[in-house]
């Protein structure tokens, strides 16, 4: 009886393993089979599971723990391997529309989890809650060691339930809690308006990149050109990215004929280039901490084509690239494939990006700034934009 067990067992597993045992080096001609010892002691983990465990997983549940634990060992907070749910939750995001609080969310150094940013108008950025804020319970559950999806599924609910976070942010004694009701997310993409105290102005936000960011850019930009303006700001704050290709579009309005961002993998250099007119007009654009990934991509296009002036303080430093592949039964793989470098090829990966010109922007007036904007009766870092455009368009 034990042995049919086990016999079925191996069999279940026996693909899979093979799979993780085989080194895809070609010498010779022939595809060489290494580490008998570590599929030796997998199997044998198996089956003392399977057979001495006092509640023995099922062989689905045992496979799916086994391929997290291959991709933890990239020690890559980045890469993770979802499962069918947490896969929908990333599709969720990817058609921007769920249910939550409106927090974009990563690891910090120490694999906290910290707030990128909060998106603008949702309960969390009402709540108070910021940009580098660390996430250190939810519902009262501790986040040590909690990888991205498992925070996010946690917040993630019913529109009118309430989830409450614990915060922890420099300067307090200790976390405060925040009770947020989870409202339905619409992920924003392009805002924008004329300043009219501040004749030839416009001003975007960028609150996120995805297939449609820069087609609805494109848009604007035509209303303002009809409405004549004559410079922009281009506000990145609390932006935590998004696609790639969303990126490279958004920065051809703006940067001169030649690269964008140059993406380096293990097996392949790419190069985007600007192809279109670009505007050629005064440009500032507003960074903070919470300017991250695809966002860094247009503002490191923009400082190093010296297309604009950056304004604000330093970006979150993501240069990493992920791709999300598909797997049978409806999980995928996140896995990080690639990293990308600004036009002057700087690395800017946990350094993020300096700008041009520093505006400090914390706290309680940091919150205001970015609930407000654009008034720059609240936000320096806007004050500094309208004062250097003014002076480029005498």
């Amino acid at each position: 009886m034990e042995r049919n067990r086990l016999f079925k067992l191996f069999k279940a597993l026996g693909t899979f393993f093979l799979l993780v045992g085989l080194v895809t080096t070609v010498a010779g001609g022939f595809l060489v089979l290494s580490n008998y010892q570590q599929l030796g002691r997998a199997v044998r983990v198996i089956s003392l599971i399977k057979t001495q465990a006092l509640t023995p997983p099922g062989t689905s549940e045992l496979i799916d723990g086994a391929m997290r634990g291959m991709v933890g060992a990239l020690d890559d907070p980045y890469s993770v391997y979802l499962d069918p749910k947490d896969y929908r939750h990333i599709e969720q995001h990817i058609t921007g529309t769920y249910g939550g609080v409106g927090l974009i969310i990563g690891l910090d150094e120490e694999k906290r989890l910290v707030v990128v940013s909060p998106f603008k108008g949702t309960p969390g950025h009402r709540a108070g809650i910021l940009a580098g804020d660390l996430i250190v319970t939810i519902d009262q559950q501790d986040t040590t060691g909690m990888d991205l999806e498992k925070a996010a599924s946690l917040m993630q609910g019913q529109p009118g339930t309430k989830v409450t976070l614990g915060i922890y942010r420099k300067g307090l004694d200790r976390p405060k809690e925040y009770a947020i009701t989870r409202e339905v997310i619409q992920v924003p993409s392009v805002e924008g308006k004329m300043l009219n105290a501040y004749p030839g102005i416009a001003y975007i936000s960028l609150t996120t990149f995805n297939e449609h960011t820069a087609q609805e850019l494109g848009k604007l930009l035509e209303e303002f050109r009809a409405e004549q303006a004559r410079a922009f700001i281009l506000d990145l704050r609390n932006n935590a990215g998004g696609t790639l290709g969303a990126a490279v579009k958004v920065a051809d309005y703006f940067v001169p004929e030649g690269p964008i961002v140059h993406i380096v993998g293990r097996f392949r250099k790419q190069e985007y280039k600007a192809d279109r007119e670009r505007i050629d007009l005064p440009l500032a654009v507003l960074v903070n901490e919470g300017t991250a990934s695809a966002s860094e991509i247009v503002a490191g296009a923009i400082k190093d084509t010296k297309a604009g002036t950056v304004i604000g303080e330093k970006t979150f430093g993501k240069g990493i690239v992920q791709t999300v592949f598909e797997l049978t039964g409806g999980g995928a793989l996140k896995l990080t494939t690639d990293k990308y470098l600004t036009p002057a090829k700087n690395d800017i990966h946990k350094k993020g990006i300096e700008p041009d010109v520093v505006v400090p922007l914390e706290g309680e007036q940091e919150s205001r700034a970015l609930l407000n904007a654009p008034d720059p009766a609240d936000d320096p870092q806007l004050r500094k934009a309208i004062e250097i455009l003014q002076r480029q368009m005498k």
